[in-house]
């Protein structure tokens, strides 16, 4: 690994399961799962009725009163995993020249429950009742602006939106501006699309499991797969060179983000291959790695048996049937869009950390997938390099490889 590689310094999570880092990791080793019925609002009148939502999160204890006001749920999410991944990195923004600093976010959903609020207040009430902020809380790169002004980073920022492959896509993009000279990068991502009409925007795509036990919603790889459940929350990553976090003398780094790879889906029809294999091959010829030296892949998990298929195939096309310990932590979560693929890639340092694979719960694994699923319980596993894969709606795939330094 070069000097400059891209590391992983300082993790931060709000999720279902765990308010914060730890409280989330515990949670997920002990398979305990953050899905429920929502309580949001009442489901009753819709066909999905579980979701991973972040109960006792509370945004004041993250942010001012005034910036709790002007922002959706997902940048206050945000907000509190910004605050515990530069904590955790030892970083001290006030100390940087803010060009050096960037933040580049994903984002999916946008802030659809703020917006639904204000848009409520319209015709109800009039224009006079909607507040200035629906301007911009709303808006995909909200959070990225937001972290920014907060936190007086000013490099090149920026705001990607493929879906769940949008949370890998950031960190490739966080490689090219520290490659170019920035010193930091907030990275990673967070959504927050339970609200009434969130919630109907996700029914157009037809994925959402609507199996009403919390138990059985969301088990991807199972023969029994009807979809999957939404979730909120996500992860945000401080990600820096290795050799300016030596220099600055980093308590500790999780992970090297060695390779990357996105494609895109060929035309629906077109009997070409999906494209999340080639994402995967294309990732570890970037690291530099072979399938043998993988030692456990986070898989996307999409949960609807065409879609599984399609991922079981490419996993066995490159590590060949059980040929690679596979985890779908996020069956715990739900798919948290954007901030789904970030989780994972937290999910996947901590493992390298603690060297351990956290289990995919309540999913039965379908022999016919040929995958060695881990379940019911974590392995203990010597891991030095892991894979995550994400897929987006629409068509997009991506891959990360992280090796432990």
């Amino acid at each position: 690994m070069s000097a400059s590689a891209p590391v992983i310094t300082g993790v931060g999570v709000v999720a279902p399961n765990g308010l914060d880092r730890e409280a989330w990791w515990q949670a997920t080793l002990d398979g305990k799962s953050g899905l429920g019925r929502i309580s949001r609002f009442d489901p009753a009148r819709y066909p999905v009725r579980i979701a991973g939502e972040a109960t006792g999160f509370e945004a004041a204890d993250h942010a001012p009163p005034r910036l709790v006001s002007e922002t959706d749920a997902m940048t206050q999410y945000a907000f509190a995993a910004t605050n515990e991944a530069l904590a955790d990195a030892v970083v001290d923004p006030d100390a940087m020249s803010d060009l050096d600093m960037a933040v580049i976010t994903a984002n999916s959903s946008g802030g659809v429950e703020f917006g639904q609020r204000e848009l409520q207040k319209l015709y109800s009430e009039g224009p006079q009742a909607v507040g200035a902020y629906m301007s911009i809380a709303w808006f995909y790169a909200a959070t990225t602006g937001q972290l920014s002004i907060r936190h007086g980073m000013r490099g090149p920022c920026g705001v990607l939106c493929s879906e769940q492959a949008g949370g890998l896509d950031v960190l490739a993009q966080a490689r090219r501006v520290l490659a170019k000279g920035t010193r930091l990068v907030l990275s990673g991502g967070t959504d927050a699309s339970l609200s009434p009409y969130g919630l109907v925007c996700q029914l157009s795509t037809g994925r959402l499991s609507e199996e009403p036990r919390s138990g059985r919603a969301y088990v991807p790889f199972d023969r029994a797969a009807s979809g999957y459940v939404p979730g909120e929350g996500g992860a945000i990553l401080v990600v820096e060179s290795r050799d300016e976090a030596r220099a600055r003398g980093a308590e500790r780094i999780y992970g090297e983000i060695a390779g990357y790879a996105a494609t895109f889906d060929p035309r629906p029809g077109s009997g070409r291959p999906p494209g999340l294999l080639r994402a995967a091959e294309l990732a570890l010829a970037d690291a530099g790695t072979t399938p043998a030296e993988i030692d456990v892949v986070f898989a996307d998990g999409h949960g609807l048996p065409e879609l599984d298929r399609q991922e079981a195939e490419a996993i066995n096309a490159v590590f060949g049937p059980g040929g690679v310990p596979v985890s779908v932590p996020k069956t715990m979560t739900g798919r948290l869009y954007a901030g789904g693929a970030a989780l994972d890639v937290a999910a996947a340092v901590l493992a390298l950390r603690d060297q351990v694979i956290p289990p995919s719960v309540n999913a039965r694994p379908d022999p016919a997938y040929r995958l060695d699923l881990v379940t019911d319980r974590p392995r203990e596993a010597g891991l030095r390099t892991a894979l995550v894969l994400a897929r987006g709606y629409g068509g997009f795939n991506a891959a990360v490889v992280l090796r432990s330094v």
